[in-house]
C-alpha cells in the first residue's frame, strides 16, 4: 500500500514540476496587477482550446500511438527470438546444450543493445546499431550452422523469416526513438501556454469581481496553468517512451527474457513464475 501510494506521489511531480511553479507565478501576477489598475475583460475560452488544448491533446494521442507501435514491436522481437530458440532446442535430432548456450547470449546481446541504444543518448545511436547488427548476423549465422547440423531447408528458411520480422521490428522502434511527434507543433504550443496565463489576466480578475469572495481570486488562474501545464508535461513524458522517466515506459527487460529461456523446456512449472515475481520485485 505505502509503495502503491508514494508511486502515485512521485507520478504526480512529473506532471507538476518547476514549469507548473513559474507559470502559475506569472498568471497569479497578471491578475493581482490586473486587479489593482482594475483592468478587467471577459476573453471567450474558446482561444485556450484552439491555441493550447486542441494541439496538445493531439500530440499525446500522436504520442501514445507511438508508444504503442513500439510495444508492438519489442513483442514482435522478443516473440520471433523465441521461435528461433525453440528451432535451435526441437528441430534438430540431437540436442546440444553448447548451441542453446551460443543462441541466449546472441539473443542477449541484441536485447541488450536495443535497451543501450535507446536508453542512451541519440548522438551515440550509431556505434550502438552497428552493436545490435552484429547480433542479427550472429543469428543468421546460427542458422547457417544449424543448416549444416542437420536442420531441413526448408525450416532454415523459416528461421531467416524470423530473422527478417526481427528487422523489420526493429527499424520500426529506431524510427520511434529518432524521430518525435512535430516539433512546431510542441513549439506552438509552449508558446501559448507561457503567453495565454499572462493575457487572461484581466479575464481572472473580472471573475474574481463576479465570484464576490477575495480568497477565490487566484484559484482561476492557479487551476488555469496547473491543467495547461500538466497536460503539456504529460505529452513530454510520453514523447521519448524509453527514457524511463515516467512510469509509462517501455522497458526493455533482457534478463527476463533469457531467464524464461532457461525455464523452457525443462519441467519446472513453477520457473516462469518465480521469475515473473522476481522481476515485479
Amino acid at each position: 500500500m505505502f509503495h502503491r501510494f508514494t508511486r502515485r506521489i512521485s507520478s504526480l511531480g512529473l506532471i507538476i514540476n518547476w514549469k507548473s511553479l513559474a507559470i502559475v507565478i506569472l498568471a497569479i501576477a497578471s491578475t493581482w496587477l490586473s486587479l489593482t489598475f482594475n483592468v478587467m475583460a471577459d476573453f471567450p475560452l474558446t482561444i485556450i482550446s484552439t491555441a493550447i488544448i486542441f494541439p496538445i491533446v493531439f500530440s499525446i494521442g500522436h504520442a501514445y500511438k507511438r508508444r504503442e507501435n513500439a510495444l508492438d514491436d519489442y513483442g514482435i522481437i522478443k516473440a520471433h527470438g523465441r521461435a528461433i530458440f525453440f528451432a535451435a532446442r526441437d528441430w534438430l535430432p540431437e540436442a546440444d546444450s553448447d548451441r542453446r548456450a551460443h543462441l541466449e547470449g546472441v539473443l542477449a546481446d541484441l536485447l541488450h543493445g536495443c535497451r543501450d541504444m535507446f536508453k542512451g543518448n541519440i548522438a551515440d545511436m550509431r556505434a550502438h546499431e552497428r552493436k545490435i547488427y552484429a547480433a542479427f548476423s550472429d543469428l543468421s549465422a546460427f542458422v547457417k550452422r544449424m543448416r549444416g547440423e542437420g536442420l531441413a531447408s526448408g525450416e532454415c528458411s523459416r528461421c531467416n523469416q524470423y530473422i527478417s520480422k526481427m528487422i523489420v521490428a526493429f527499424e520500426s522502434v529506431k524510427h520511434i526513438y529518432q524521430y518525435r511527434t512535430p516539433r512546431t507543433l510542441r513549439a506552438f504550443s509552449d508558446f501559448f501556454i507561457v503567453l495565454l496565463p499572462i493575457i487572461y489576466g484581466p479575464y481572472f480578475a473580472q471573475q474574481a469581481v463576479d465570484y464576490g469572495s477575495p480568497s477565490l481570486t487566484f484559484v482561476m488562474p492557479i487551476l488555469f496553468a496547473i491543467i495547461l501545464v500538466g497536460l503539456d508535461n504529460i505529452q513530454s513524458h510520453l514523447e521519448d517512451p524509453f527514457d524511463q522517466i515516467g512510469p509509462d515506459d517501455v522497458a526493455i527487460n533482457a534478463e527476463k527474457f533469457i531467464e524464461l529461456l532457461d525455464c523452457e523446456g525443462e519441467g519446472s512449472g513453477g520457473c516462469e513464475v518465480d521469475a515473473e515475481m522476481k522481476v515485479a520485485a
